[in-house]
């Protein structure tokens, strides 16, 4: 019945998404870098993941972390907000150490024209907790149904497995006009490597808080702050090819995931907290 589950949840996700990327850009010649386009896009993996947990497997949510913890996961919610901005920070200081960038806010000066760049950044955040319901249409489908379905015994391949196959979702956007790069393979491969690193943070905090709500906040976050400023800072303003970005940005994400993984974070246990009604399985649990 699991594996079941997981094939329905996959080909719904990807076969809708995929054709409706196709139908988009080739058949009514948008851009897929829209905002209506994006909206329902985002939404296929958590409607994917209510159909086979309803209607398919019939597990029901139990184990999908939608209370929202406000008290008890204040924590992880701050974490999950303003830590895009600490990689963004981080990021930066690694560009200027390699030579790549000057520090300059120039850049930001002129992607907001009259608005003081200390005040870009503040409005940037509060878009990403606006924004977070918009993010939480992933979320629900990879972190919270997916990765607790895949690998249930070995939860830390099933960490990276759902990060490769969430990557590999978005592979499309690369040949539709979303994002280009100048050498297609060599982008993809970081581009992957960006997803993997990213799904084990936000594994982090969804066990570490309990609820999928702060993998959503900080999943906008790294859209809304950590992506969008460093392409404004150091593509737009210091010249860098998307293919020199990633890996430079993916440095400190690499020393918090290799934190994640050395600390002790991640082990194999019973699956205490967010028990399934299908089936009792192993989770990585906070220590």
């Amino acid at each position: 019945m699991r594996n079941r589950g997981v094939l329905v949840y996959l080909a719904l996700t990807f076969g809708l998404t995929w054709a409706m990327m196709l139908i988009v850009a080739r058949g009514f010649g948008l851009s897929l870098a829209e905002p209506l386009p994006q909206l329902w896009l985002a939404f296929i993996p958590a409607g994917a993941a209510i159909v086979v947990r309803r209607w398919v497997t019939r597990e029901g949510f139990r184990d999908a972390g939608l209370a929202l913890r406000l008290r008890a996961a204040w924590r992880y919610y701050l974490i999950a907000w303003f830590g895009p901005l600490g990689l963004l920070a981080a990021g930066l200081a690694v560009a200027a150490a390699l030579g790549l960038y000057s520090p300059d806010i120039a850049a930001l000066r002129r992607s907001g024209p009259g608005i003081p760049p200390a005040l870009l950044v503040i409005m940037l955040l509060v878009v990403a907790l606006v924004l977070t319901p918009v993010y939480w249409g992933e979320e629900f489908g990879w972190t919270s149904y997916l990765r607790l379905r895949i690998f249930p015994d070995r939860p830390l391949l099933a960490t990276l497995a759902t990060g490769l196959i969430w990557a590999v979702w978005h592979w499309p956007l690369a040949f539709l006009g979303y994002i280009e790069f100048g050498n297609v393979v060599l982008g993809l491969f970081w581009w992957t490597a960006g997803f993997l690193c990213q799904e084990i943070m936000l594994t982090w905090l969804r066990l570490r808080s309990g609820t999928i709500w702060t993998t959503s906040l900080a999943h906008a976050g790294n859209n809304m702050v950590l992506s969008l400023l460093a392409g404004i800072v150091l593509t737009d303003g210091a010249g860098l090819d998307e293919v020199v970005l990633m890996p430079v940005m993916l440095v400190p994400q690499l020393a918090v995931c290799t934190w994640i993984l050395l600390s002790g974070r991640y082990r194999a246990a019973d699956l205490r907290s967010h028990p399934s009604p299908a089936r009792h399985c192993p989770d990585l649990l906070p220590e």
